[in-house]
């Protein structure tokens, strides 16, 4: 909806007078857009293979402990004509993972994109290593990184950037080429954005909607992980006392001579189960880590809401300027001062302006007001087109969340179910031993 540059209403950012129906409507159809567009993982398998501790000099020339990731990648078509060819391969760290993130950030405002995984761990049972230079927290990682490269080349606008393939094709000379792209300089401020959101004065609901779920997903998220870290804690104790079991009936088994072997049978059990806790609570940071995913996207949508707060905002302030100087234009043309303003005081202590003044004001008045409209014009026409496409995104996204989640969910309950399960085989063969005796 275009701002209406001779009111004083403010203006408003995209086409909020459309129903629900319409606007899934538009959804729907620029969807349908979306799959024609081609998916990189289409034409490319890419895989993160290893990481590989390396040390080198940092950029104040100290020596420094690194790790570094093997991304290969390999054209489909080798792969469906039978022929396996040796994938082409290069090493990043974690920092131009982070490099490659921000950059997207700024050129795609208006997508929810992926998070990476975290840098150290967090939100951990106290048993788990929090160094990042842990052997498992790098191998989780991996796969996180993994998983961030494969969800940005299955994405319909992200998986286009030639940034991004140039990122997993080529090793040397990709950090220049980025810098040169100049995102750094068009990264809104963090007090730019702060600023925007307590100034705007007519946000879209559904964003502002979408900000509070974003909070709301974070905490519910970041309980539940908690929630699991604290289980993990008990159950790890409960694991290891059953070792407790294993020693007393080998201790008794020393004793006894009918009942020995029965109770040796039945520690052996108990000492197995002890021991299969490690590999559980290690199978249990797979889910853990597809729930922080979910916890780092919170900000992502967050990111995403704040680009729409700026974008109103500006749009805003540049119908505010035009209302503004219609409004001189009319003071000059009439004489009149509707509002209380040094120009109108001026005027009665030191007289009128000549005609040939007014003149020369009443041009340059109209110059700006053509140039006013013109930026009203267009940021109207920005903002309409970032509500478009971030919300098409944002539709993509909850879709993706919701399908994730669930199976993630469901395969976290199977894996509890599968646990007690060993639990109960564990005691029924413990029982056995004992009938034996």
């Amino acid at each position: 909806m275009m701002a209406d540059s001779g009111s004083e209403e403010i203006a408003v950012i995209g086409n909020t007078d459309l129903t629900s129906a319409e606007l899934e409507n538009n959804i729907k159809n620029t969807m349908v857009e979306i799959e024609k567009w081609t998916s990189l993982l289409r034409k490319m398998e890419i895989s993160v293979g290893e990481a590989e501790k390396r040390t080198g000099k940092n950029t104040v020339n100290m020596q420094e402990i690194y790790t570094v990731y093997l991304i290969e990648t390999r054209p489909v078509d080798a792969v469906t004509e039978g022929i396996i060819p040796a994938p082409d391969s290069l090493w990043r760290r974690y920092s131009e993972f982070e490099l490659l993130r921000n950059y997207l950030l700024v050129t795609y405002p208006f997508v929810v994109v992926a998070p990476l995984p975290e840098k150290r761990a967090e939100i951990v049972w106290h048993k788990l290593s929090a160094d990042n230079m842990d052997p498992d927290f790098v191998e989780r990682r991996r796969v996180g990184l993994e998983n961030f490269l494969l969800r940005l080349a299955s994405h319909p606008v992200l998986c286009n950037d030639k940034i991004f393939y140039i990122f997993l094709t080529e090793e040397k000379g990709w950090k220049e080429m980025v810098y040169e792209t100049g995102f750094q300089a068009k990264a809104d401020s963090r007090l730019k954005a702060m600023n925007a959101a307590f100034r705007v004065k007519n946000p879209d609901k559904r964003f502002t909607e979408l900000k509070h779920y974003s909070d709301e997903l974070q905490a519910v998220v970041s309980q539940l992980l908690r929630v699991r870290a604290r289980v993990a804690d008990r159950l790890y104790g409960v694991y290891k006392v059953h070792g407790n079991y294993g020693r007393v009936f080998s201790e008794w088994s020393a004793i006894e001579k009918e009942m020995g072997d029965g109770l040796q049978s039945a520690g052996h059990h108990m000492d197995a189960y002890a021991a299969s806790v490690d590999d559980i609570l290690e199978e249990e940071e797979h889910y853990a880590d597809q729930l922080k995913e979910y916890l780092f996207y919170t900000e992502a949508l967050r990111a995403v809401c704040r680009k729409h707060e700026l974008t109103q905002f500006e749009l805003e302030m540049a119908a505010q300027d035009l209302a503004s100087k219609k409004q001189q234009k009319e003071e000059l043309v009439t004489g009149t001062v509707r509002t209380f303003s040094l120009k109108g005081m001026t005027s009665k202590l030191f007289g009128q302006e000549t005609a040939e003044q007014r003149e020369a004001k009443l041009q340059v008045l109209e110059q700006q007001i053509e140039e006013g409209e013109e930026a009203v014009k267009e940021k109207n026409t920005e903002s309409d087109e970032f509500v478009k496409t971030a919300w098409i995104d944002i539709e993509h996204f909850k879709d993706q969340k919701d399908r994730d989640l669930k199976e993630a969910l469901i395969s976290y309950a199977i894996m509890q179910i599968s646990r007690c399960k060993k639990g109960i085989q564990v005691w029924t063969n413990a029982k056995e031993c004992f009938n034996k005796m």
